[in-house]
């Protein structure tokens, strides 16, 4: 049995962690229904393991690997229902709620990204991690980082100046 020191310090890195990790994921699968049950599910595998992985030198690598492991999961179960659904009928998309209209459309482009490009670009500009940080999560060399970011930047940019000029056109 835990000790209650060992109680708070989990409930302290959980409560920590939480608002950073759904965020996270909020970005990279694009849903934050998702994301919050996502989230749920990391700290819930932090907690079965944390006797270990509090011993660990980065604690917070080892759950986000976690959550975008179990991210990449789902995203796989929804491209299988979706083929299935194409198979049998519509998809029905699920309305999008109130976010802003560039918020929706830099959600979109990131989910069309590569997953290794929405990964490093999620860590790198909303989790804000450093390249260093991002190939520790990744299991990558920097290098890799670096190259994965500059070409997913590269891609976001073509796209979002695509969508404006979409827009300007609608107008």
């Amino acid at each position: 049995m835990a000790d209650t020191t060992d109680d708070e310090a989990l409930e302290r890195f959980c409560t920590a962690e939480h608002p950073r990790l759904l965020g996270l994921l909020t970005l990279y699968v694009g849903d934050r229904g998702v994301a919050e049950q996502l989230a749920q599910d990391a700290l819930v595998r932090l907690c079965q393991h944390w006797p270990r992985v509090r011993r660990m030198a980065h604690p917070r690598g080892w759950l986000t690997r976690v959550a975008l492991n179990g991210a990449t999961s789902w995203s796989r179960r929804r491209a299988a229902e979706r083929r299935a659904l194409a198979r049998h009928g519509p998809d029905h998309e699920v309305s999008p709620g109130t976010d802003t209209v560039t918020a929706l459309a830099v959600r979109d482009a990131l989910r069309r990204l590569p997953d290794r490009q929405r990964r490093v670009v999620v860590l790198r500009f909303y989790a804000g991690l450093d390249v260093a940080e991002a190939a520790s999560v990744l299991a990558c060399p920097e290098g890799t980082v670096k190259s994965l970011t500059h070409r997913a930047v590269a891609r976001l940019r073509d796209e979002l100046a695509l969508a404006e000029l979409e827009d300007d056109r609608v107008r």
